[in-house]
């Protein structure tokens, strides 16, 4: 399994996309791999380029300046076949409401050549909605609706499914039934999933890793969630210690003495003997915790504290 992770190529790549609209610059030199296999979130304040990203992404706009491939096609040059690899949801699905969910997708379904009956089950199966596929969209939840988008965005089997802002108008239920749709997703079908929300801790719990733009610039690109130590190698972390004496723990073994206690960069291995020491010092120790910096907390200091979308 490590191997392939190591030689799988991004399924799609944005290179020094630029979009211009008159003397304005929406998206300045955007370079970003999105890796395959994987949830990944895309974070900015607000008129940071997010949504004219992804519409160049689907081809609703051009693209001024650089290029996108999907699966290795270009956006510019090879469309039809490049947003052929796509499924995406712009905005809120838009559904035809006097037809039951099932009639929404046979007729969508008739737009896209190889989609069968079979297929259509699955992907109702895929989303649960086994149960109310037959009732018209009219009578259906606002999460319903974004489950039936999602199955119409998955027919044609694509490599990348890109939302925009899925969690809008969905209750605390529905964004975790979405959550688990689209980690599903990836693990049973293989599809890589670019989504763009503002509901920070959602996106903290659903991305395997996510990127921040700002004034329409790369800031940074975050890896939320370990591939194991097994494979990443042991990995340092910020470990506190919640002592009666910080500043006789740090003589003892370093660190760094802050008003909760001792803060020890080390590796989790390393955590039982450093308590024995302190122990063995005469230092009571109260609590040992790993330091974790939140989403939020850290996006809010690569942008500065802007607001976001």
């Amino acid at each position: 399994m490590t191997e392939n992770r190591a030689v799988q190529q991004p399924v799609a790549r944005l290179l020094g996309v630029t979009k211009q609209i008159g003397s304005k610059t929406l998206v300045n030199d955007l370079t970003l791999d999105i890796p395959a296999g994987q949830i990944f979130g895309f974070l900015g304040p607000n008129g940071a380029g997010k949504t004219t990203t992804i519409r160049m992404m689907v081809g609703l706009i051009s693209i001024s300046k650089g290029d996108i491939t999907i699966g290795g096609r270009s956006i510019r040059t090879n469309f039809e076949e490049a947003v052929a690899q796509v499924g995406a949801i712009v905005e809120n699905p838009e559904m035809y409401k006097f037809l039951t969910g099932y009639q929404n997708l046979r007729q969508y379904a008739r737009m896209v050549s190889g989609v069968t009956k079979q297929r259509i089950d699955e992907v109702v199966r895929l989303v649960g909605l086994n149960n109310r596929i037959h009732d018209k969209v009219k009578s259906y939840s606002l999460g319903m609706r974004q489950r039936l988008g999602v199955a119409q965005a998955l027919l044609h089997r694509p490599k990348l499914l890109i939302l925009d802002e899925p969690t809008n108008g969905l209750d605390p239920q529905g964004i975790r039934e979405l959550r688990d749709y689209l980690r599903r997703l990836c693990r049973e079908e293989g599809t890589s999933v670019f989504v763009s929300s503002h509901l920070l801790s959602e996106m903290e719990l659903m991305c395997d890793s996510v990127a921040v733009i700002q004034n329409g610039k790369l800031v940074d690109v975050r890896q939320l969630k370990s591939v194991g130590e097994a494979e990443a190698g042991p990995l340092s972390r910020e470990i506190l210690f919640e002592v009666n004496d910080p500043g006789a723990a740090h003589a003892l073994i370093g660190g760094t003495v802050e008003a909760e206690g001792l803060v020890v960069r080390a590796l989790r291995s390393d955590i039982p003997g450093l308590n024995e020491r302190l122990v063995g010092g005469g230092i009571q120790v109260f609590g040992i915790k790993e330091v974790v910096v939140s989403l939020e907390d850290q996006f809010l200091k690569m942008t500065g504290g802007e607001g976001i979308e």
